[in-house]
């Protein structure tokens, strides 16, 4: 006899306004990216900031791989991509191979993508109900702020 799944589980209202605090950070350093054009501060502060999260979005995946599932090796796996991928921005960036503000446009558009493996979460009945409602104004939101830090950076020639 093959066990039922664990319950999915909901988003309650909690992570959502949580959720929405994490974008205040990154609201502070595009200020900062805004207003102190003449130093590093904020868009050293929007690179970190955002690896930080897309590191926080690859263990919440890992999380959902613990749970002991089907395809829990497919989605370890996918969980230590978000990792690497800022670790492997943050080495190029501070080798100037990347500049600042090209690598903020690509932390940012890596912390949109993260959207894709959600979905394929939800799909595949993981991840818990409502978590599409919680991801994509927040992957969408922090992506973007990272963004524009970044073309603020590149202007300012950082």
């Amino acid at each position: 006899m093959t066990p039922s799944p664990p319950p999915r589980g909901k988003v309650g209202e909690s992570p959502l306004i949580l959720g929405y605090a994490g974008l205040f950070p990154q609201v502070a350093a595009l200020a900062t990216c805004f207003f102190g054009r003449d130093t590093d501060v904020g868009p050293m502060f929007a690179f970190a900031y955002a690896a930080l999260i897309l590191s926080f979005l690859g263990g919440i995946w890992w999380g959902f791989a613990m749970n002991g599932g089907r395809d829990q090796g497919r989605i370890a796996t996918l969980a230590v991509i978000p990792s690497l991928f800022g670790a492997l921005l943050i080495l190029l960036s501070i080798s100037h191979i990347l500049s600042l503000g090209f690598a903020l446009v690509l932390m940012g558009s890596a912390v949109m993508m993260t959207l894709l493996i959600d979905r394929r979460l939800v799909a595949n009945d993981i991840a818990p109900r409502g978590w599409m409602a919680l991801r994509i104004p927040l992957s969408i939101g922090l992506g973007s702020l990272t963004i524009l830090c970044g073309v603020l950076c590149a202007l300012s020639g950082s």
